[in-house]
């Protein structure tokens, strides 16, 4: 998947996929290879650095398409936020993850698993396309962690893991989810059996696995239940003086117009998780157009002087951040003092999406078409009337 890192490669994509929004029902779930990947917007790279916005995007759609028209496009946008908000009512999940994940072996089977030589045609050609390109879609992504987990007898976090070392799009909220999801684990009881003769339908006989899949396996037994919490939505702060933005690679957005003017704006780059090469490069490319596109400041390896340091040059009287979700980011800042002048702002999207997040996909889905209907413009215009 060729993916230049920059807002403009974002918006020309979006513009280019929002015509045939409407006819994402009838082909997102065909896989038909390597540079095929028509059927589906390949934006999400972009929407998870925030490139371009869920909002965004939303309104794009919304701009040239009905909600009914084009309700699945719409709710694939959602789903992402979906996971975002239901993790941030249930961090515990992200943080027994992790707890999990270092007591997992990585066996003979495992080392076999993500070199691509399990004997499997269709998951050792979608593990040798993760590592080439940093992208599988989305059916493939089902099919392959089903795998992992019924028929190789991997660990489900392993698999979790993996994906998000080499995915361009990895999200620890949507990523961990899904997998838990596949496993069984997040409804409880319901998991999700890839099969071959859905794999031969939808990626047109390109592979056929039959007699090689555990087609009827239990899903995992539960292995915790986690407590919800209540969600804290504070109003956004009022920052005074000279404002800088300080961004980190999960929201690379501009920061909303009612926080104030932007006098400064910087980034940095947590190295707190370990990514394949395709996605270290993704990620700095995306910083590095952004910062190049506002003229803002890259902070150095070290960060609280590096933070400090342009805080200074900048002469700046308050810092504004996006608040961070649960994942590695927030980790990363859960164990850093930033400075008393910093402020947390929280996007009007996941403010209208994340109180709908408590338990299934459902409530969410329910109250989409009245999310939508405060979005979609007034009156014809633009294409992107509000980008």
């Amino acid at each position: 998947m060729n993916s230049p890192p920059t807002r403009s490669v974002a918006l020309a994509r979006l513009e280019a996929f929002v015509p045939l929004a409407a006819k994402y029902a009838g082909h997102r779930n065909f896989d038909l290879g390597v540079g095929k990947h028509t059927g589906v917007s390949s934006l999400s790279p972009y929407i998870r650095t925030r490139l371009v916005t869920e909002e965004e995007a939303t309104r794009a759609v919304l701009a040239r398409h009905s909600p009914s028209a084009a309700e699945k496009f719409l709710q694939e946008i959602a789903w992402r936020t979906y996971w975002k908000g239901w993790l941030e009512m249930r961090p515990e999940a992200w943080s027994h993850y992790l707890a999990t994940l270092a007591e997992q072996e990585k066996s003979a089977a495992y080392g076999n698993a993500i070199a691509g030589e399990t004997g499997i045609g269709c998951f050792d050609h979608w593990v040798r396309e993760l590592l080439d390109t940093g992208y599988l879609h989305n059916h493939a992504r089902m099919w392959f962690a089903s795998i992992w987990v019924f028929t190789l007898k991997l660990p489900w976090q392993l698999g979790a893991d993996f994906f998000l070392r080499h995915l361009l799009d990895g999200d620890p909220a949507a990523n961990t989810l899904s997998w838990r999801w596949v496993a069984g684990l997040h409804t409880p009881g319901k998991h999700y059996l890839a099969r071959a003769e859905n794999i031969a339908k939808f990626t047109l006989g390109r592979f056929n696995p039959a007699g090689q899949l555990d087609e009827k396996s239990q899903a995992i037994p539960l292995d915790q239940i986690f407590t919800r919490q209540a969600l804290h939505l504070p109003q956004n702060p009022k920052p005074q003086g000279r404002i800088g933005h300080l961004m980190f690679p999960e929201d690379l957005a501009m920061s909303p117009e009612d926080l104030g003017e932007i006098h400064a704006t910087a980034a940095y780059l947590p190295a707190s998780h370990q990514t394949s090469s395709l996605v270290t490069e993704f990620l700095n490319g995306a910083i590095s157009s952004t910062l190049t596109e506002r003229s803002g400041t890259r902070l150095g390896e070290s960060f609280h002087s590096a933070l400090n340091d342009w805080i200074s040059a900048e002469k700046l009287d308050s810092i504004v951040i996006s608040r961070p979700t649960v994942g590695f980011t927030r980790d990363f800042l859960t164990n850093q003092t930033l400075p008393p002048i910093t402020h947390i702002f929280i996007r009007s999207w996941d403010r209208l999406l994340w109180p709908h997040a408590t338990a299934g996909f459902f409530k969410l889905k329910e109250a989409l078409p009245k999310i939508h209907a405060s979005l979609a413009p007034q009156r014809e215009g633009d294409l992107f009337p509000h980008l």
